[in-house]
């Protein structure tokens, strides 16, 4: 049991505030996972900035939440989840502000970097907290409603961004988040109750220092290889050092005898099924919501706005489904749904791939659609299922481990679809154009406006590849984008096999 408890006879009336403040939070930090990558266009024509820094503007946030949430899940049963939900939401609201006034591309991906920090012992603070107050069916109906919450701040992340560049300018993409945790800490200070672990002893320092660093280096390591080269030697320097540190990370939690992350829990295959479903989302949506916006945007010419307006099609499902994936989880198994949910997406990234170059919008923004339904479905379930893995008084740790690897997925997904985008877009402009890039110097523009492509960035490629042309450059990348897409496919439909394998017989109050 937790120092302090609620019990499960509260009435909605009492704890609407407590889940109102939580939704808040949950809608506004993967806003800022969404919404900077709108945003990237217009700092770069603000500040400038290299290829490398407008790509951390989005990648340092996800590496430090992601990376950070599992430590954080752990101090919010030692020192008190609405302690830590509280700090870290002030940390988000100050560091999101102030981002607007700095001076260079390099700042703002560090101020990110504290953001990510912010955000992750905010949420994971949240989601400990709202363990603590409900239990059985109502919490499986918080969880599916934070599930929604969470989903929409991040899939109408690009559209909210587009209207405010249209109408204010690019710093109230971080002004407007800002003021919403701003409310966000006045709530989680006046209805928040506080609940510790009893047991807990302190947090798990090597654990701690081991994972957040092996994933961050890891991370790095994916980011870098476009500009570097996969076979470069600082690059696998990074790999081979994250390598060691994750590897670090297992034997001292085998050695805890209070860890950070129970390994026993990957022997349940229930609980492993929850985090491939953690990961899941992040390979079949979420790096859409970075990857078209930068393509509408940066290479098809389209405004903020419009951009925004487009990605309601992909966004639009997360607002029903996953409800109603919450309340269908009462007849059919967790397993079933969200496998139909992903061989779903699935058919709608092969869809999507065929149909990208659509210039009526029609299919492509159809192919969208069925994307966000099929993802939806997962969705609506994972936040409930994450919880329900471990006794109730380890609800830190287990909030922790869920959002550790969601994110974790999301940054290294994002890293990955990156590189691999830029390697393709490399490997067919080499194909076409072998006569003209002979001699270390165009081979060196031929690497930099790849990796310009890879992140929409149509017409700095142009400038560094003048002799190639539009034509050829469009081609180069319509062929790497529908490859990209037909891989993410694939994906989710192997997803959608072993998550049906591992959660078929498993329901949300089993």
């Amino acid at each position: 049991m937790t120092a302090t408890t609620t019990s499960t006879s509260e009435s909605t009336v009492q704890s609407a505030p407590l889940v109102l403040t939580a939704c808040l939070t949950a809608a506004v930090i993967p806003l800022s996972i969404a919404a900077p990558a709108v945003v990237i266009p217009s700092i770069n024509q603000a500040l400038g900035g290299s290829t490398l820094e407008l790509t951390w503007i989005v990648n340092a946030y996800m590496i430090t939440y992601g990376s950070a949430t599992l430590a954080a899940g752990s101090l919010a049963d030692i020192h008190g989840r609405k302690r830590l939900w509280l700090i870290g939401m002030i940390i988000f609201a100050m560091v999101t502000a102030a981002i607007p006034f700095m001076p260079s591309v390099l700042w703002i991906d560090i101020l990110r970097l504290l953001q990510g920090v912010g955000a992750a012992a905010a949420f994971a603070g949240a989601m400990a907290a709202l363990t603590q107050e409900f239990s059985g069916h109502a919490r499986t109906r918080v969880f599916s409603l934070i599930g929604t919450t969470f989903g929409a701040g991040a899939a109408f992340g690009p559209f909210l961004a587009g209207l405010l560049i249209d109408t204010l300018n690019w710093k109230w993409v971080f002004f407007l988040p800002a003021l919403v945790a701003v409310i966000a800490s006045f709530m989680v200070k006046t209805f928040a109750r506080e609940t510790r672990d009893p047991e807990a002893t302190g947090l798990d320092w090597p654990g701690a220092i081991s994972f957040t660093a092996g994933l961050a280096i890891l991370t790095y390591g994916i980011i870098l290889a476009p500009e570097k080269g996969w076979g470069n030697a600082s690059v696998l320097g990074f790999f081979a050092c994250a390598a060691g540190l994750l590897a670090a990370f297992i034997m001292i939690e085998r050695r805890q005898a209070k860890p950070m992350l129970d390994l026993s829990l990957f022997k349940n295959a229930r609980f492993v099924g929850v985090q491939l479903l953690a990961v899941a989302p992040a390979y079949a949506f979420i790096v859409l919501l970075i990857m078209l916006p930068a393509r509408f945007i940066g290479v098809e010419g389209y405004s903020a706005l419009e951009a925004g307006q487009m990605m309601i099609a992909l966004s639009s499902p997360l607002l029903l489904v996953p409800f109603i994936a919450g309340q269908l989880a009462r007849w059919f198994n967790v397993g079933v749904l969200a496998g139909v949910g992903l061989f779903i997406a699935a058919i709608g990234l092969i869809f999507l791939a065929y149909t990208i170059s659509d210039t009526a919008h029609s299919s492509r923004l159809t192919a969208m659609l069925v994307i966000g339904i099929g993802i939806g479905l997962p969705w609506g379930l994972m936040d409930g299922l994450a919880v329900s893995v471990v006794p109730k008084e380890q609800a830190g740790m287990a909030t922790g481990i869920f959002n550790a690897i969601r994110l974790a997925g999301d940054g290294l997904a994002f890293a990955a679809v990156g590189a691999i985008l830029a390697a393709s877009v490399h490997s067919n402009l080499l194909a076409s154009t072998s006569d003209q890039v002979s001699g270390h110097p165009a081979a060196n523009a031929l690497v930099e406006a790849s990796n310009r492509l890879a992140i929409g960035d149509l017409q700095n490629a142009m400038i560094h590849l003048p002799a190639i042309g539009r034509t050829l450059l469009m081609q180069a990348y319509e062929s790497a984008f529908q490859f990209q897409l037909l891989v993410l496919a694939v994906a989710s439909a192997a997803t959608a096999v072993v998550v049906f394998f591992l959660l078929g017989k498993v329901r949300t109050h089993d």
